[in-house]
C-alpha cells in the first residue's frame, strides 16, 4: 500500500499482522474509537508524524488514526524497541509509512526522525519528545504547520514543560502521560509486569529469593517494586524525593542510598528518567555478578561510560546481555545496552493497559483539532471528560458495573451547609 519506508524485511508482514490482530483482541476501547473514527473521519486529511515504540499496540493506535482519515508517518522512539514484523505489516497492510529497524544505530535513528519531519506533520505524537526536540532545534521552519501534539511518557513531558517554561514551545501539546487512565495503569501495572518479563527473558534467572534494587518510586517504580515483591524478591528502593522514600518505607520496602544498596543488589533497575542514577559510587560497591538494567526512556540512567573505562573486557553472553569484567575481577552484567529492558528484551506493556493509553492519544488528537484555535503554546492535561470516558468504556468492556450518585448525593457533595 505504500513504499515510503525504511524497515528490515517486508516478508515479515504476515507474522506482524497476526500479532497486531492478537493485540487488538485485548484493546476494545481503542477498537471502539477506531470504529467511530471510520464513520466520522475526524482526522480527515491531517498529516500525523509519530515517534513511538513500533510495537503491536502502537500499530493498533496507528490503525485508529488512519481509520479517522489521517495520513500517518511513524518512526521509532528507541533504537531497540522496534518489532520488525510489526513494522512490515504496518507498511504492507495498513498504508502507514514506517521508518524503524530494530537495533538501528544513532545515525539511522536520527535519519528516521528526519524522514518524519520531511512530511510536514500537522500533529505530532511523541514518546520521549525526540521528534518535538528536532522540530524546535533543527527544523524550526516546520513549526508553523504544526497544529499541536501529544506526549506519551514522563521523560518527554519533563522536556516539554521545560520548553514551555522557557517560552520555546512552538505549539500546544497534550500531556497524555499524566492522564489517570495512563499513569495509574500503563506506568504502574504495565511497567511492573513488562520489566520483569524483559529481565526473565534476557537472563532466565529465578527471581524468588533474590534482592532487587529499584531506583525511583514513581508510578513506574512502585509498580515494579510491587510485582517484584509478588515474585518473591526482596526489594530495596533508592529515592531522592523524601515523600516517595517515605511512601516506599510505609509499603514495607527497605530504603537506602544507592552506594549502600549496591552491596546487596542481585538485580538493579532504574526507572527515574534522570542521568547517571547508577554511577561510580554504586559500581565500586556492587556485588560480583550483579545484573543491571534500565526501564526509563533513555539510556542515560546507567553510567555506561564508567563501565567502559573501568573494565578489562566486555563480552556478549547472548543478545543484549553483556558482561563487563572490572579491573578488580568483579563482573557486572548489563541488559539491553542500558536501554528500555522491557521493550528491548521483551514486548513492552501488555495490550490491555496500552488500550487506555492509546485511547487517550487518539481522543486527544481529535480534541486538539476541534479546539486548536483556543489553545496556547503550552502543555495541557488531557481533559477530565476524555479520561473518565476511557475508564468508563474500559469497565464496560470488562463487564463491570458501578454505582452512580443520586441527585441527593450530588447536592450533598456540592453543599457546605446541607
Amino acid at each position: 500500500m505504500t513504499t515510503n519506508c525504511d524497515i528490515l524485511d517486508i516478508e515479515l508482514a504476515d507474522q506482524g499482522k497476526a500479532r497486531i490482530e492478537w493485540a487488538d483482541r485485548d484493546m476494545p476501547v481503542l477498537a471502539a474509537i477506531r470504529e467511530r473514527f471510520a464513520k466520522e473521519k475526524p482526522l480527515d486529511g491531517i498529516r500525523i508524524g509519530a515517534c513511538m515504540h513500533v510495537t503491536t499496540e502502537t500499530a493498533n493506535l496507528m490503525r485508529a488514526l488512519v481509520a479517522g482519515g489521517a495520513k500517518v508517518t511513524l518512526c521509532a522512539s528507541n533504537p531497540l524497541s522496534t518489532q520488525d514484523d510489526t513494522a512490515a505489516a504496518l507498511v504492507r497492510d495498513y498504508g502507514i509509512d514506517v521508518y524503524a529497524i530494530a537495533g538501528e544505530d544513532m545515525d539511522s535513528y536520527n535519519a528516521h526522525i528526519e524522514a518524519v519531519v520531511a512530511t510536514n506533520p500537522q500533529i505530532i505524537m511523541d514518546d520521549g519528545a525526540d521528534l518535538d526536540t528536532a522540530l524546535h532545534t533543527k527544523y524550526t521552519d516546520k513549526l508553523a504547520e504544526v497544529i499541536g501534539g501529544t506526549e506519551e511518557t514522563t521523560t518527554g513531558v519533563v522536556r516539554l514543560y521545560s520548553m514551555a517554561a522557557e517560552g520555546a514551545l512552538g505549539y500546544p501539546v497534550f500531556n497524555v502521560n499524566d492522564a489517570n487512565t495512563k499513569h495509574c495503569f500503563d506506568n504502574h501495572f504495565g511497567t511492573g509486569q513488562s520489566t520483569l518479563d524483559g529481565i526473565v527473558r534476557a537472563t532466565n534467572r529465578l527471581l524468588a529469593g533474590r534482592t532487587m534494587v529499584v531506583s525511583g518510586f514513581g508510578y513506574c517504580g512502585s509498580g515494579l517494586a510491587q510485582r517484584a515483591s509478588g515474585m518473591g524478591m526482596n526489594v530495596i528502593v533508592c529515592e531522592v524525593d523524601p515523600l516517595k522514600a517515605l511512601e516506599a518505607h510505609m509499603e514495607g520496602y527497605r530504603v537506602m542510598k544507592a552506594a549502600d544498596a549496591a552491596r546487596e543488589a542481585d538485580v538493579w533497575v532504574t526507572v527515574t528518567g534522570n542521568c547517571k542514577v547508577i554511577d561510580a559510587a554504586a559500581f565500586e560497591n556492587m556485588k560480583d555478578g550483579a545484573i543491571i538494567c534500565n526501564s526509563g526512556h533513555f539510556d542515560s540512567e546507567i553510567n555506561i561510560g564508567w563501565l567502559d573505562a573501568h573494565s578489562t573486557s566486555k563480552i556478549e553472553l547472548k543478545p543484549l546481555v553483556e558482561e563487563y569484567a572490572l579491573e578488580d575481577g568483579r563482573k557486572i552484567v548489563l541488559l539491553a545496552q542500558g536501554r528500555l529492558v522491557n521493550l528491548a528484551c521483551a514486548e513492552g506493556h501488555p495490550a490491555s493497559v496500552m488500550d487506555m493509553s492509546f485511547a487517550n492519544q487518539a481522543l486527544a488528537a481529535e480534541y486538539l483539532l476541534q479546539h486548536a484555535e483556543e489553545l496556547e503554546n503550552k502543555v495541557y492535561d488531557v481533559p477530565a471528560a476524555i479520561d473518565e470516558d476511557v475508564a468508563r468504556v474500559k469497565l464496560q468492556t470488562l463487564g463491570i458495573q458501578i454505582d452512580e450518585l443520586t441527585e441527593e448525593q450530588k447536592r450533598y457533595m456540592a453543599s457546605w451547609n446541607f
